[in-house]
């Protein structure tokens, strides 16, 4: 609690951005460097890195991923590349100095693309704040989507080294419950008392999808597939990560443009065309009405020019994702009742299942999913109880 943590996104390839003449943006044989205040200790990385063996005096005895070092190498960079760097304080009690500040310094030196040797040094000093007397400091510096990203690596990290999936969920949920403790507002044994300040809100819907993701689950996927989508997570930086956390879900309809919609059964409704990204696939899912409609050649009749434009829209978007994103996602296009349409069912928040029935009783309830996970209702409800439980 007392530590602080940084991400290292886009500074080991910030100075790839720079105008390249058509050339790749890319950087080679990259080495970087952590020198830190006398506070901080370096505790180890997450990334496509290797340690370089240098143990100085900043470096920690506790290991976070690829410790006992505080330099690392990569093989090449690109401007998505990211390196997660975990730092402890070093002062007595595990307490942050009164006052000053605390400074960190990454020394980056890379290969450009045209064969030239470039160093880039980055410096960054934030004020220490005291976790008991000014916790109110502290949460005010929570970047919930960053906390998110490093705390799946730190995941994926214990399931490979540990290889121990279930014990890898109960840590996270340990975490989480730890959390709301800390910075939550509550009344002991008062679940409905729980409130949480506005940059914590989403944390822990994030928790539940990382639960639920191919990165911990790994049913039905090949050995090969969970190391390339956990290498890929180990690699991007925070916005494509929280797209494989959590991913993006657009709806289209007659009644409007485009709009974001929750990732859940309920968006999955007859009249509407669903988009979703998940980095690594690009799904389109026509609900049972516009299948129908489909189906009966509405989309070639000069009549119902807007139906044809409604179903050209998110295809339009999947292509300019689809050119833009490296590596390509798999692309599905899917109706409903489809096979393929098991790629949105699995990624959505299960809030209504074949236990409840509501989905087929109600028009336009949304979907029912067929699965015996618990919906992200139940597991904020449970989260909740175990928060305000009077433990210690």
């Amino acid at each position: 609690d007392a530590g602080f943590t940084v991400e290292r996104q886009g500074d080991v390839s910030s100075g790839i951005n720079a105008e390249y003449g058509g050339e790749h943006k890319m950087g080679f044989n990259i080495n970087v460097e952590v020198k830190t205040t006398r506070e901080l200790k370096v505790a180890g990385a997450l990334g496509p890195c290797f340690s370089l063996q240098r143990k100085t005096p900043n470096v920690s005895d506790t290991e976070i991923g690829i410790g006992g070092t505080n330099a690392w190498q990569l093989c090449s960079a690109d401007p998505t590349t990211t390196l997660a760097v975990f730092f402890e304080v070093s002062s007595q009690q595990g307490q942050p100095p009164a006052g000053g500040r605390g400074a960190v310094q990454f020394i980056s030196q890379y290969q450009h693309i045209n064969g030239t040797k470039r160093i880039r040094v980055t410096t960054l000093a934030r004020h220490w704040a005291d976790p008991i007397a000014n916790i109110q400091h502290v949460a005010a510096g929570f970047d919930q989507e960053v906390s998110a990203a490093l705390m799946a690596r730190i995941a994926v990290n214990r399931n490979e080294t540990d290889n121990d999936g279930p014990d890898v969920l109960r840590w996270l949920d340990r975490m989480l419950i730890r959390l709301c403790q800390k910075f939550g507002d509550f009344q002991k044994e008062d679940a409905n008392s729980f409130k949480f300040p506005d940059n914590f809100t989403l944390y822990p819907q994030f928790m539940f999808h990382l639960r639920r993701s191919m990165f911990l689950q790994v049913f039905n996927n090949s050995p090969d597939e969970t190391a390339y989508y956990r290498h890929k997570l180990m690699k991007e930086d925070v916005s494509n990560s929280m797209i494989m956390i959590q991913p993006y879900l657009y709806s289209y309809s007659f009644s409007g443009p485009p709009e974001p919609v929750l990732l859940d059964s309920v968006s999955i409704v007859p009249d509407r065309i669903l988009l979703m990204d998940t980095f690594f696939h690009i799904v389109i899912y026509h609900g049972d009405t516009i299948a129908k409609w489909i189906e009966k050649k509405y989309h070639e009749d000069p009549n119902h020019e807007n139906f044809r434009q409604l179903l050209q829209a998110p295809i339009d978007d999947a292509q300019e994702i689809l050119a833009t994103r490296f590596p390509m996602p798999r692309y599905v296009n899917c109706i409903h009742g489809d096979s393929q349409s098991r790629f949105l069912f699995a990624k959505v928040n299960p809030s209504q299942t074949h236990n409840t029935m509501y989905g087929y009783t109600q028009e336009g309830a949304g979907a029912s999913v067929l699965t015996e996970d618990v919906s992200l209702q139940v597991f904020m409800e449970h989260l909740k109880k175990l928060a305000v439980a009077n433990t210690s």
